[in-house]
């Protein structure tokens, strides 16, 4: 039985839950970890408890702070598909200014500006902000719109976890992996080129701006500034159909077009049965 707390700070609109229990930590005056163990002796970590929250979790939280473990589980990210883990950063990538708190001491982390996904707030819809200087915007000018229909594709896929004919979590992965562009580069940069570049060509001008680009299906969460690229990415792919993975596939050699293949033949190949999404075990 876990003890509750006598004074209890209530959640803020859309935060998430190691917030939560981070600043009941500053009021009391311990650290956030001391605090979680409050109600779970055996806690490693608060993000642990973002990603991973479980139904007796939740309702040991849920007595200390005095709420319902349903609103503790809402706080958290236990009800995403684990694909969307990787989607989920560790600190805040992007605010609104619109929605931010300046009265509020400290401030409270949102679980939407953890999602690598957005763009948007999902309170009042304006373009989320990051310390990002760059001419990115108007660059993907040309593909904004369809870069919102890829955030939708995405949140409703991580957050109500409803799937297309390919998941878009899924597709959004598949569009980070290396490519062969054809002629070869004379400069050999070829990390710059992903299958992006094959949807939307202003996403290899854009890299032409970075000195590195450390980011893949195991990193997937891009820069605020050129992340509407893959949005728009996942959109178009899931609009047009299996086809284009098939004109995708030519696009790679090696054992990237291996596995590449590996994950969508079932839905290339007209002689397959469909079947449920693999699991993609990409680099």
């Amino acid at each position: 039985m876990t003890d509750p707390l006598p004074v209890t700070l209530p959640p803020q609109r859309g935060e998430v839950l190691s917030s939560c229990i981070s600043r009941h930590a500053n009021f009391y005056g311990v650290t956030p970890l001391t605090m979680l163990r409050h109600g779970l002796p055996k806690a490693m970590s608060l993000r642990a408890i973002d990603l991973s929250l479980t139904k007796v979790q939740a309702n040991q939280i849920a007595e200390m702070l005095g709420v319902s473990s349903k609103l503790v589980r809402s706080l958290s990210f236990a009800g995403a598909p684990k694909v969307a883990h990787r989607f989920i950063a560790k600190s805040p990538m992007q605010r609104c200014v619109r929605c931010t708190q300046i009265d509020v001491s400290p401030q409270p982390i949102l679980r939407s500006e953890l999602q690598g996904w957005r763009i948007t707030c999902p309170h009042c819809r304006e373009p989320y902000q990051d310390k990002t200087t760059s001419d990115g915007d108007w660059t993907l000018a040309l593909y904004r719109a369809a870069a919102r229909r890829g955030e939708a594709l995405l949140d409703n896929h991580a957050e109500r976890r409803v799937e297309t004919w390919l998941p878009p979590l899924e597709i959004a992965r598949l569009l980070l992996m290396r490519r062969i562009p054809w002629p070869p580069p004379r400069n050999g940069d070829l990390w710059r080129y992903r299958l992006l570049g094959a949807i939307v060509p202003n996403f290899d001008d854009l890299l032409t701006k970075e000195t590195a680009f450390p980011f893949s299906p195991k990193h997937p969460i891009l820069p605020l500034h050129i992340r509407p690229a893959l949005l728009a990415g996942v959109a178009i792919i899931d609009r047009a159909g299996p086809p284009m993975l098939k004109m995708l596939q030519g696009h790679m050699i090696g054992d990237n077009k291996n596995r590449f293949a590996m994950a969508t033949d079932h839905l290339v190949t007209p002689a397959l049965e469909w079947g449920p999404p693999r699991q993609l075990q990409l680099i």
